[in-house]
């Protein structure tokens, strides 16, 4: 089956799901977009990697490229090998020492991994042809250049510090007691309240 090589689009915060994000892959030689919804720590993960910025303490992606690295293990590429109800297949190509490995990820851990190791991200046609939104010259023209640094950009400025109402519970949950732990108290007593106001519902 002949593989689509796929590119990084953007990333821009999901108009369906709370808390996700969309991150859109591009057709290298076509005007398909293969959006795929994303969760904020993947988005981070990706969108980090993409701008180049390094974090005070290894992230886990970055975490299992030291590790794989350490092992003689490379990540030659992932391909996007199925769709079912919605939901995306990926797997990791490995090599270890001249040794093929195919490992099965979650595409949003697979595209995060990809960046670091800066390998081709691939698809199937009949996947492209199930998901793929088609452009036309004119939106390719008009948004296409900018997309990609406008929607990155704005991830890896507001994602860790995201307003409270598009937080998960979970999430919510997490940045209270960050809050707390670094005396953050008026960013705890917002956090608070939205927990509150979200149990009253």
């Amino acid at each position: 089956m002949e593989k689509i090589k796929l590119e990084i689009a953007g990333l821009s915060y999901s108009q369906t799901q709370s808390g996700a994000y969309a991150l859109v892959l591009s057709e290298s030689k076509g005007k398909r977009r293969l959006p795929i919804i994303i969760g904020g720590f993947e988005a981070q993960a990706i969108a980090i990697e993409l701008e180049k910025m390094t974090p005070s303490r290894p992230l886990t992606h970055d975490l299992f490229k030291n590790f794989a690295e350490e092992f003689k293990i490379t990540i030659v590429e992932v391909i996007i090998y199925n769709l079912v109800e919605g939901i995306f297949f990926a797997k990791l190509i490995c090599d270890q020492n001249g040794k093929e490995i195919e490992i099965d990820s979650r595409t949003s851990d697979a595209i995060a991994l990809a960046v670091r190791f800066e390998c081709n991200i691939y698809t199937y046609e009949f996947v492209l042809s199930s998901a793929g939104i088609i452009l036309d010259d004119e939106e390719i023209e008009d948004g296409d250049e900018s997309e990609e640094d406008i929607n990155i950009e704005e991830v890896t400025n507001t994602i860790s510090n995201s307003p409270v109402e598009r937080m998960t519970l979970r999430e919510l949950n997490k940045q209270l007691k960050e809050a707390i732990e670094n005396e953050d108290y008026e960013a705890a007593s917002s956090i608070r309240d939205e927990i509150n106001r979200r149990k009253e519902n």
